[in-house]
């Protein structure tokens, strides 16, 4: 993990919480924003140890990892530039049972996790916006769970390619077959296969740990209906489009300091 000062990271309006931010938030949690630029595999955070930090992603992809005593390892939920890493850390849990690893490499943006909770505990507008948030996550874990149990590793796939590239702001991905599986719970050689038909079926081009969306409405068609549940909730508690009209972001960036970047 670290910070290139020849970088072009973008700014706190490309991830879709930070967006919401009325000029008086911004104005006090914008001098704590530190643009990061994340590797893949990169580990956030990991089991039990102590939150000291946040991340809104802006370009990068973040999974939330469970691994078992016999090393087995899955995917209970991901962030990407519509939320935020790790909620613990406002709700008042100082620590977790899960990894935080980098699935896709990118930018975010970090702060102290202190500072986020002061900001939540004064219940203003970013309050509201954070367990709604939070909410939309609950349901995206909980649907990963269900989805995981029943349905197959290719319908599983889809969901979470769609799942990323609603996330990104490429239709191209970074991603090794072992870490699919490990996202997916499943065997590598199952997601060789999977990945395999879909490429078949002329809706991704896989090679060599890099992925393409060809056909993204023929995905969402081959996806189960997991992946429109946690779409839908999170547009109903979110809204489609988070992000302010450039007359409104040009307004707030005049009012505030620019963000800094940092060596880590």
């Amino acid at each position: 993990m670290s910070t290139q000062p020849s970088i072009q990271i973008p700014g706190y309006m490309a991830n879709r919480l930070l967006a919401t931010l009325n000029a008086e938030e911004y104005s006090r949690l914008s001098p704590h924003l530190q643009p990061v630029q994340l590797g893949l595999g990169d580990i956030l955070y990991s089991s039990n140890r102590f939150l000291e930090h946040v991340y809104f992603p802006t370009t990068s992809i973040i999974s939330l990892l469970y691994t078992m005593e016999d090393g087995a390892t899955a995917e209970v939920g991901l962030a990407g530039n519509d939320g935020v890493v790790s909620v613990a850390s406002f709700l008042g849990g100082e620590m977790v049972p899960s990894r935080a690893v980098v699935q896709i490499a990118g930018c975010a943006l970090r702060m102290k996790a202190r500072i986020l909770q002061e900001e939540f505990a004064r219940t203003g507008h970013f309050h509201r916006v954070l367990l709604l948030y939070t909410q939309a996550l609950l349901t995206q874990i909980s649907q990963t769970a269900v989805c995981n149990r029943l349905h197959p590793i290719e319908k599983r796939l889809c969901r979470w390619l769609l799942l990323a590239l609603d996330r990104t702001h490429s239709d191209k991905m970074q991603m090794t077959q072992e870490l699919i599986a490990h996202n997916l719970g499943g065997r590598r050689e199952s997601v060789t296969v999977a990945a395999g038909r879909l490429q078949d079926a002329a809706l991704i081009h896989y090679s060599r740990g890099h992925i393409r969306i060809l056909d993204r409405p023929g995905l969402e068609q081959a996806s189960c209906e997991c992946y429109r549940v946690v779409r839908d909730e999170s547009e109903r508690l979110l809204g489609k489009a988070a992000v302010f009209p450039p007359s409104r972001i040009s307004a707030l960036m005049n009012q505030s300091a620019p963000l800094r970047k940092i060596h880590l």
